[in-house]
């Protein structure tokens, strides 16, 4: 792939392996290229072949029988590869990382300065590819970038080699073994410096940290990365177990957009400050003390790459989990009050527009809600469980059991269902398929507490814990329940933890 900085093109190639079952002889392939960016050839077992424009962004190519395929190792399925050629002016982004597309920048000393953020919107934006999020890449990826030598090239995984060229030019490649989901592939293209680090990782292995900033930045980088990106792998790997891409190494590389979730490449633009952008947005205090881009970007290798949702309505499963992961790195090493206040905070900043699942197959991934109502419900579902111990070992579970697979929201259901034994799924459907938050309506005399929801699902029933001199675990459902209540026990004792909204009933109760 070789970028234009002038004219903002990109020419390049890519081949694409298939594999398909005996006697199959596949004749036909649909590849994604957005327009405007143009198909120029295609060439498949080294012989040119046809290949036609279908609607704005996709094309049919036309694979011709040829006897040759080679058969792989095991003998159960065949493989072949297609090397298509592309060019074109890529969609610029507008807004990047929301309204994303390539980004032909300049750092503060009118350097080139170029990168891509494509999530949502698809890596076939500026590159050929079968784009969907359900089709990763099973045995990684090779990218080779062609730039100008006086600027350095970086992308996902480890760098292979960098070979001069005549005309000043320098080829960089870089080398993914791991599975990888399409819009995680991005070239990195800049005037950057390096520093490395080790990290002592809880499979007994070393993990190699890789830092890439503008030369101008390496004395703000250096202090800032070195700090929470330790903090960040402890917290992580105690929650959610090992690293998953150990293979492929850890690097935060400085983006000019805020940030983004690449594999082992995380992009980062939070000005090397505290925060988000300086602020905390839980407006708690606890999210002021740690980089809100380092943190969350990289909560992102275990929910989103390791484990990806097949279709983006269930994209839940990525923000999230994530945004719930900034609770617990806060847990981890500030405390358990920290957090609680922390998820609380954010919940505030839920707006209830819509479900945080959408529609399955239109390219729908619902309400932005699924970040911080997301998180909300993870720490709800965690008050539910009433179990710390059983929850970190799901966590951890999701991560081993799901590990470098492409999954559904219903599969991470089930998994909370099985191993916790509890009727868990009215609740996911309350929270996860409708907008609508549950009301705890209550009435108490004496030692008499009367409960009920509304403004929720009828089957909806949910255990709960009642603190105070005694702890109490009860059921509440639609329909009124009147509770012996112990002494010093009230309404006020259950955890705001909880997400949903407490209303006194009329007096008449």
């Amino acid at each position: 792939m070789q970028p234009n900085y002038v004219t903002k093109t990109i020419k390049g190639s890519n081949t694409i392996q298939f594999s398909y079952k005996p006697g199959e002889n596949p004749e036909q392939m649909q590849i994604d290229l957005q327009s405007p960016m143009q198909i120029d050839s295609v060439f498949f077992q080294k012989r040119k072949i046809s290949f036609s424009k279908r609607g704005m962004n996709s094309w049919l190519l036309s694979l011709t029988k040829n006897n040759s395929r080679v058969r792989i190792s095991k003998g159960l399925l065949l493989t072949d590869s297609v090397l298509i050629y592309y060019s074109g002016n890529p969609r610029i982004a507008k807004n990047a990382p929301w309204d994303g597309g390539w980004i032909f920048a300049t750092d503060k000393m009118g350097r080139p300065w170029m990168t891509v953020a494509c999530q949502g919107l698809g890596a076939s934006v500026w590159y050929p590819c079968k784009d969907h999020q359900s089709d990763e890449p099973d045995k990684g990826a090779t990218i080779r970038m062609i730039v100008p030598d006086s600027l350095v090239a970086i992308a996902n995984g480890r760098l292979q080699s960098i070979t001069k060229r005549k005309n000043n030019e320098s080829v960089y490649e870089w080398k993914v073994i791991n599975p990888i989901n399409n819009y995680n592939i991005v070239p990195y293209i800049g005037k950057y410096v390096n520093w490395k680090d080790n990290y002592s990782s809880i499979t007994g292995n070393n993990l190699e940290l890789s830092y890439w900033v503008l030369d101008y930045n390496l004395e703000k980088a250096t202090p800032q990365f070195n700090r929470d990106t330790p903090r960040m792998l402890a917290a992580f790997e105690y929650w959610f177990g090992p690293y998953p891409f150990q293979e492929d190494g850890y690097k935060l590389v400085e983006s000019p957009h805020l940030g983004m979730e690449h594999q082992s490449a995380i992009a980062y633009g939070n000005g090397f400050a505290n925060g988000y952008r300086g602020r905390d947005l839980s407006g708690t205090g606890w999210g002021k003390d740690w980089d809100y881009i380092i943190i969350h970007e990289s909560g992102h290798e275990w929910f989103a790459n390791n484990i990806t949702t097949k279709d983006i309505a269930d994209m839940w499963v990525h923000e999230g989990f994530t945004m719930y992961s900034e609770v617990l790195f806060i847990e981890y090493h500030y405390g358990r009050e920290g957090a609680d206040a922390y998820c609380r905070g954010v919940r505030t900043r839920i707006r209830n527009d819509r479900p945080i699942i959408g529609q399955y197959g239109v390219n729908d991934e619902g309400s932005g809600d699924m970040y911080n109502k997301g998180a909300g419900f993870l720490h709800h579902l965690r008050e539910t469980i009433n179990n710390d111990s059983l929850f970190r070992g799901i966590l951890k579970g999701l991560n081993k059991d799901f590990y470098h697979q492409t999954i559904d929201s219903k599969d991470v259901e089930a998994y909370f269902i099985q191993k916790t034994g509890l009727p868990l799924q009215p609740l996911f459907d309350q929270y996860l398929r409708t907008n609508k938050i549950p009301i705890l309506e209550y009435a108490q005399t004496n030692n008499k507490l009367k409960l009920r929801l509304t403004n929720c699902n009828e089957q909806l029933s949910m255990p709960i814990r009642i603190d105070g001199k005694q702890t109490q675990n009860i059921t509440i459902t639609t329909a009124w329940q009147e509770f012996n209540i112990s002494e010093g026990i009230s309404i006020k004792n259950i955890s705001d933890n909880f997400y949903f909204t407490k209303k006194e009933a009329s007096s008449s109760l």
